[in-house]
């Protein structure tokens, strides 16, 4: 058997930890991409190729890159042959995290232990619809399977959150928004057209910056009401650069007309509404998460089909970096504004320049630890490889026992088992560290780091209850 109970775990303390600790903590799932639709209205999955292939543009960019044809990527070809399109692409998958992806998944909620292949995908599509068939396969029954405690989704600004408040409180687990401006950020994409939605939730003009800071300020009360602590914000190039309030509103009004905007610009426009943003987020001790690093939409030809979001980015290199970053948490840090942040890169080559920023900013009035937080191996970093790094960047620049640990950042139901893999990582890791003698074989002391990681050290940051 592949997946077996000490796949991927090498040494005996690293399955120590895993089968003792590990295994069976709850999961918080502070940011994915599940739409609270189909949670609020307990969807019931009835075939394995909607379950599974639907939205996931980790497998789209896989199968494209085995030759399938769009139709049974994206289009409308059947499910068996989308089913059977995978199949042939999973075979070819060896070396990817998708591979292990895939059959931890069948694993756990099919009970196939047979790898997919063409000679096995008629038997094992069978197999999983028969499953979803005969048992109540809903989407509150996966994530209370999964023993999720907390779902944080992703929302944009203007969403009336009407399943978040359908969901409150009536559930084992807790289903809560997270305020993403990313529309506004992105300036020179579409301002004027989504400011105008803005006006028809408001009720009001937004003439100036000014009146656009005083909407988004009833927008970020509108979602803790609701319950949200998390905002998270997605970027290209992580630009900061001051700028007077005249400068501002003539950028604000570039964009409203949809004139040209420099780099220069950019910076000022993202650096001074993330820091009006920031400010808000502190008064009301929400935590801020910066997604940055990507070269998104790259394939216009696909781009002008499908639209985003389809599996054609990839990682974005940008010099000067270090100088942005540290200027725009510096900016908040002196006023004491500075709210908790997890921030995540895209591009592995700088992961000890992030981590050495959010080291200069931990100080805090308020005892928490790692305030500033390096961020998950995120997107093509979400591999063996990239998780790996992430935690020696993390253990040689900040203390790797703050770590609030993994997420999913999937659309997918079934993606749950995304943290056991990087539990089994970090067990393996830990592991080889003590048999090595680089770490020492003190149990409580890795028990405390493995619960911490997995579990305790998100609940605590973001102030969750049981």
């Amino acid at each position: 058997m592949f997946i077996d109970e000490d796949f991927m775990l090498t040494t005996k303390t690293g399955r120590q930890l895993y089968h003792k600790v590990a295994k069976n903590l709850p999961i918080i799932d502070y940011h994915c991409h599940l739409d609270p639709a189909l949670i609020a209205n307990n969807h019931r999955f009835t075939s394995i190729t909607d379950l599974w292939l639907g939205g996931d543009h980790y497998k789209w960019r896989a199968m494209r890159a085995n030759g399938i044809p769009e139709v049974l990527i994206t289009g409308d070809g059947d499910d068996w042959e989308k089913f059977n399109a995978w199949a042939a692409t999973v075979e070819n998958l060896v070396g990817n995290p998708l591979y292990h992806w895939t059959h931890l998944e069948l694993k756990e909620y099919f009970g196939v232990t047979d790898l997919l292949n063409q000679a096995t995908a008629r038997e094992i599509y069978e197999t999983c619809n028969q499953v979803l068939a005969e048992n109540e396969y809903t989407s509150k029954m996966l994530i209370q399977r999964a023993a999720v405690r907390y779902i944080g989704t992703t929302d944009d600004v203007l969403s009336d959150l009407k399943e978040h408040r359908q969901l409150k409180g009536k559930n084992s687990f807790v289903v809560a928004p997270t305020f993403r401006p990313d529309p506004l950020l992105h300036i020179q994409k579409g301002l004027a057209a989504y400011v105008a939605q803005c006006q028809v939730v408001s009720g009001k003009r937004l003439a100036t910056y000014a009146d656009l800071v005083a909407f988004l300020t009833e927008r970020v009360a509108y979602f803790h009401e609701v319950g949200c602590r998390i905002s998270d914000h997605g970027l290209n190039e992580f630009l900061y650069q001051e700028a007077t309030d005249e400068e501002i509103e003539t950028i604000y009004q570039k964009g409203l007309h949809n004139q040209t905007i420099t780099r220069l610009e950019l910076g000022q426009w993202q650096g001074r509404l993330m820091r009006d943003l920031g400010r808000q987020y502190a008064k009301r001790g929400w935590t801020m998460q910066i997604h940055f690093g990507a070269v998104r939409s790259a394939n216009s030809r696909l781009f002008n089909k499908l639209g985003a979001d389809i599996g054609c980015d990839s990682i974005l290199d940008q010099g000067d970096t270090a100088m942005h970053l540290n200027a725009f948490l510096d900016a908040l840090d002196q006023t004491e504004e500075l709210p908790k942040t997890i921030l995540y890169n895209l591009n592995p080559m700088i992961n000890d320049l992030v981590a050495t920023a959010c080291g200069n900013f931990q100080s805090n009035s308020q005892g928490i630890k790692n305030k500033v937080q390096f961020g998950a191996g995120w997107w093509f970093n979400d591999t063996f490889d990239g998780m790996t790094k992430q935690l020696d960047t993390l253990a040689n620049q900040g203390l790797l026992m703050n770590f609030v640990g993994m997420l999913t950042d999937s659309r997918s139901f079934i993606s749950y088992p995304r943290h056991d893999y990087f539990r089994r990582i970090l067990c393996d890791y830990l592991g080889k560290k003590v048999e090595s003698g680089f770490y020492p074989n003190d149990q409580k002391l890795l028990e405390k780091m493995v619960r911490g990681i997995c579990y305790e050290n998100a609940r605590t940051y973001f102030d969750l209850q049981d």
